[in-house]
């Protein structure tokens, strides 16, 4: 493991970073049938099949308009077309934040989940549990948890500040790439560019990645 670690890094995959936040594995349910929707998911969005996420280049926070972790955990297991776009497989984040700053880890990183719109090929989810940007910004646990794990992702990865991105900012990321034409300005409004702002301004904060 030691040597596969050191040649994972020593090819760029990871980089130096501080280490993670406690968080919890709660797996979603994501077999051989998900993944296989996933590929067939990216062939039609992006045009090309695969379902592995590889070299993260962006975080994308999200709202859950969920009242717990155990609710979004609940929306994002079973393997339906999701409520709003109607496709297969499933939506899913990669983590969810609860209000009382406790970390699940969903999805394996490894893994593409279907959470915003034109990016999915590139970017780690972060769901939070409540249902509005201040939910989070108010909450001195939530905020925390959320923002050491978003640190700890984006120096894992080589993650620049700016790709750390609120829902609501999909369509300004340079990484943004949607084949079908009627997805090619669907957002949603949560976190906001003004939220967005206030976290990144703590994000840096934190401090430099170490080795920077």
């Amino acid at each position: 493991m030691r040597l596969a670690l050191i040649a994972i890094a020593a090819a760029g995959l990871i980089h130096p970073a501080p280490p993670p936040p406690p968080f919890k594995v709660w797996s979603i349910p994501y077999g051989a049938k998900r993944k296989h929707e996933m590929a067939a998911y990216s062939e039609r969005h992006y045009g090309h099949r695969a379902w592995r996420l590889r070299h993260p280049r962006v975080i994308v926070e999200h709202m859950a308009q969920a009242g717990s972790a155990a609710a979004v955990r609940n929306a994002f297991a079973p393997d339906v077309p999701d409520p709003e776009l109607h496709e297969l497989p499933n939506v899913c984040s990669h983590f969810v934040v609860s209000g009382s700053g406790r970390i699940y880890r969903l999805v394996n990183l490894r893994t593409r989940c279907r959470h915003t719109v034109g990016l999915n090929w590139t970017a780690i989810g972060i769901e939070h549990v409540g249902y509005g940007d201040d939910d989070v910004l108010g909450d001195r646990r939530a905020l925390r948890a959320s923002l050491r794990l978003t640190r700890w992702l984006r120096c894992r990865f080589g993650i620049r500040v700016r790709d750390v991105i609120g829902h609501a900012e999909s369509l300004s990321s340079p990484y943004h790439h949607e084949l079908v034409p009627s997805l090619r300005r669907q957002t949603h409004g949560d976190w906001r560019h003004a939220s967005m702002r206030v976290y990144r301004h703590k994000l840096r904060r934190l401090g430099a990645c170490p080795g920077n």
